[in-house]
């Protein structure tokens, strides 16, 4: 279950939400800078923010450096996972006005939806330091951007949850519909004993339980990974911690702690000793960091 928190990601997806963006914005059909300009200008483009926050994107001006090589020259000032301040420029560019302002709209929403991302995941970061715990991201995300997205959150220094449904288990209410909880450890042992059938094996096992009864019959069954402790609270936590600490060789499963996370209560759920914390909110309501792009004709 290890990860690293080197924020790389798919330069080739990457490329195809980039095209798709600037196709959906008609930057080929730009008819306002047509009728503009009546000779061939160039101009410098100082990408800056406007509020702190923390970097993502390099990614994003690398790969435009690699598809215009003649055209545009990228000056990137920070690095992914660097603090961003107003006075200090995020990159600057170079080249045609024409495609200057071609990209200017998309490459500021791709920009500023990353570092809102990573800001966030900071934020939820720096408030559990000290402590055990990571922030882990989840499967809420923009549609056809969760590479994107957790990628911002590695930048951030969060780690990720499952990417999709193919790479992890993770058994929740709805898949054990039914099961009583003295029936929940036989159920579980069957389903574990599938995922090593596997080929190839999934990254991690995870079940999810709402109550400490649940709790107490899945750490009977060897080779689950995580316990997901859904809208526990901060007490019940602690007593999932103590009873998965007491519970021998489980004990070295990992808890997670999902369900009403936020700033303000992230840090006494992060006490309890938990491993993991789930936080959909980076993702899922992650303000836009505001950046603007400033134009100078040479």
């Amino acid at each position: 279950m290890s990860q690293s928190t080197q924020p790389i990601v798919d330069r080739a997806h990457l490329a195809i939400l980039w095209h798709q963006a600037l196709q959906e914005d008609g930057a080929d059909l730009d008819v306002t800078t047509r009728v503009a300009f009546d000779r061939p200008m160039a101009g410098t483009a100082s990408l800056n923010a406007r509020q702190p926050g923390v970097f993502a994107g390099r990614a994003l001006l690398d790969m435009l450096a690699d598809a215009h090589p003649e055209q545009l020259k990228i000056n990137p000032r920070l690095a992914d996972g660097d603090r961003i301040h107003p006075t200090t420029p995020i990159a600057v560019l170079g080249g045609p006005l024409p495609l200057l302002l071609g990209i200017e709209r998309t490459l500021l929403n791709f920009l500023e939806r990353l570092c809102g991302v990573a800001t966030l995941t900071r934020r939820f970061v720096d408030a559990v330091a000290g402590t055990k715990a990571r922030i882990y991201d989840t499967r809420k995300t923009i549609p056809g951007w969760r590479l994107l997205d957790k990628y911002a959150v590695r930048c951030g220094g969060g780690f990720n949850h499952r990417i999709g449904l193919h790479d992890a288990v993770l058994i929740k209410d709805n898949h054990l519909a039914g099961v009583a909880v003295a029936g929940l450890a036989a159920a579980a042992g069957r389903i574990v004993a599938r995922c090593r059938q596997l080929d190839p094996r999934p990254d991690f096992i995870e079940f999810e339980v709402d109550t400490l009864d649940q709790l107490d019959e899945l750490l009977k069954v060897p080779g689950i990974d995580v316990i997901l402790v859904d809208n526990f609270s901060p007490e019940q936590i602690q007593e999932a911690v103590r009873r998965r600490n007491a519970s021998g060789p489980a004990g070295r499963t990992q808890l997670e702690a999902s369900g009403g996370v936020n700033l303000e209560t992230v840090r006494e759920i992060a006490a309890s000793g938990v491993e993991r914390i789930a936080v959909g909110a980076i993702t899922h309501s992650a303000p836009a960091l505001d950046i603007g792009m400033d134009i100078t004709v040479r």
